[in-house]
């Protein structure tokens, strides 16, 4: 069964840090562009960052620049999300998913419609 597994989530106070896992069972991630998204209450689900399958390209939204880190350790089949200096907006639940062929993310981004396998999603909640 193909399966993607995000872990790492928590509560965490403004200014901490949280790092997410994304590790996959059923099938390899060498070859594929990675994203992370994710969904606050009452909005829409967002790409958050997206890194390509040798792990030297990435690409994040504004909003993140600067204090979330994508990487990617293929010999474990994980990928991560590295989330400094937390924001009480940044509270939602993360998402990974795996890219069903390859598209340039450094330059497009993470884009949803590009995603076809999809974990379960961690909650993270940033809060004093």
């Amino acid at each position: 069964q193909l399966q993607l597994v995000e872990s790492g989530g928590g509560l965490v106070q403004p200014g901490g840090s949280l790092r997410l896992s994304c590790a996959a069972s059923g099938f390899t991630l060498d070859y594929r562009t990675i994203g992370w998204f994710r969904q606050a209450p009452g909005k829409d689900r967002e790409g958050v960052s997206c890194i390509g399958s040798s792990g030297s390209s990435a690409n994040y939204v504004d909003s993140v620049k600067g204090r979330f880190t994508i990487s990617r350790d293929n010999a474990k089949n994980t990928v991560y999300l590295q989330m400094n200096s937390l924001k009480p907006e940044d509270t939602a639940v993360y998402y990974c998913a795996a890219a069903s062929g390859y598209y340039s993310c450094s330059v497009y981004g993470p884009i949803q419609g590009r995603y076809n396998y999809w974990g379960q999603g961690t909650q993270v909640t940033v809060s004093s």
